[in-house]
């Protein structure tokens, strides 16, 4: 809203814009996103124990614990809110709306998507809350709506994305490969399943990932940082051409949503932080991971998006093998308990080291992403 104000009137001529130093800031994104990662944080912050005292008194018995998960989970988290993932989306979508470019395409898709899967998630949260049971919405119809949506998403960035003079007429139906600087796998229209699985897929393995105070959101404040800057490098032309990387104009747009997202989850960790007073819920992890997706494909890095939200795809992984295999074994399992952080709760790792270890982790996997933008 800011940007849009100071264009107003810098194009309508007014008097002296140019020389309000405030005014003159808000030409650089790099402030917007700072901007917006402050606003984000001191919403959420004012938001705080006001908003966790009132859902608490409406949620009762909290949320539901697994009786058939680690076991002292059961005592200590027992009663606990959860949907603190609407904190979260109020602090992203007002520091977003407020600092970003509102007549960029990039910045609505993504906020579209985020919006729809906090959505879901805050229905499938709610229905866990009232039923008191770990079985909200069917994951079938939580995988549909996701697909619908994550395709859409797609769609628009593929059709109406603007495409720059100097890059392959198939730049938005392709798949980029880190490393290979002029290597593109053009899928067509199949672009948009692909995108769709890497939008829907990610949101799951952030969901499937928060399982422990503190766990999720981290990670999502790291890949938040890593895409900020991926998104700023592509979204600039000298830049991009410097590190020989696919440019897309009007994408550094995404910035001040990074920067709002890392502000919110700032504010949120205070009161996620072990032990934690509220839960993000389905309504942030869906709604989280689905943003980075988005970001993912906007951006042309889907597959650097693995390697950055590596953390995220091995949580996923070690429930889809876990799964697997004890559907082939009849019975058998590989780890002790999935997702893969309960298997080194049940070998005996305290909550705060498992937390702590997997941020170090993330954090490390993001450096490596971030690596192969100069590895050309």
């Amino acid at each position: 809203m800011f940007y849009l104000l100071y264009t107003h009137f810098s194009d309508g001529g007014l008097h002296g814009v140019h020389y309000v130093p405030f005014l003159n800031l808000l030409r650089y994104l790099t402030f917007r996103t700072g901007m917006a990662l402050v606003t984000a944080q001191v919403v959420v912050g004012l938001m705080g124990s006001r908003f966790i005292d009132w859902i608490r008194a409406k949620q009762g018995r909290g949320q539901p614990i697994r009786k058939e998960g680690i076991e002292r989970h059961i005592v200590e988290k027992a009663g606990t809110p959860t949907m603190g993932g609407f904190m979260i989306l109020a602090g992203l979508g007002v520091g977003t709306l407020l600092w970003a470019d509102l007549l960029n395409i990039y910045v609505w898709v993504v906020l579209a998507v985020t919006a729809a899967f906090g959505a879901l998630g805050f229905m499938d949260d709610y229905a866990k809350v009232t039923k008191q049971t770990t079985a909200g919405v069917s994951s079938g119809m939580k995988l549909l709506i996701q697909f619908l949506v994550a395709g859409l998403a797609t769609f628009v960035l593929m059709r109406f994305g603007e495409h720059p003079s100097n890059e392959p007429a198939a730049l938005f139906s392709s798949v980029a490969f880190p490393v290979f600087k002029n290597l593109l796998w053009n899928l067509g229209w199949f672009y948009v399943a692909f995108g769709a699985i890497t939008i829907a897929g990610f949101s799951n393995a952030v969901n499937l990932t928060d399982g422990l105070d503190g766990l999720a959101i981290v990670p999502v404040m790291i890949c938040s940082a890593a895409f900020g800057l991926i998104a700023y490098l592509v979204g600039n032309r000298i830049f991009a051409a410097y590190l020989q990387v696919h440019f897309v104009p009007g994408v550094g747009e995404i910035a001040p949503f990074c920067g709002a997202m890392i502000g919110a989850g700032l504010g949120f960790l205070w009161y996620n932080a072990p032990p934690a007073k509220i839960f993000m819920g389905d309504t942030g992890s869906l709604a989280l991971g689905g943003a980075l997706g988005t970001m993912a494909v906007a951006a042309k890095h889907e597959i650097v998006l693995g390697i950055i939200g590596g953390l995220f795809v091995a949580e996923a992984l070690s429930v889809m093998i876990q799964v697997g295999y004890f559907k082939a074994t009849k019975g058998k399992r590989i780890f002790l308990m999935a997702p893969i952080h309960h298997h080194f709760e049940k070998l005996g790792w305290k909550e705060s080291t498992v937390v702590i270890r997997f941020w170090i982790i993330s954090f490390v996997l993001a450096l490596v992403g971030l690596a192969t933008l100069k590895l050309r």
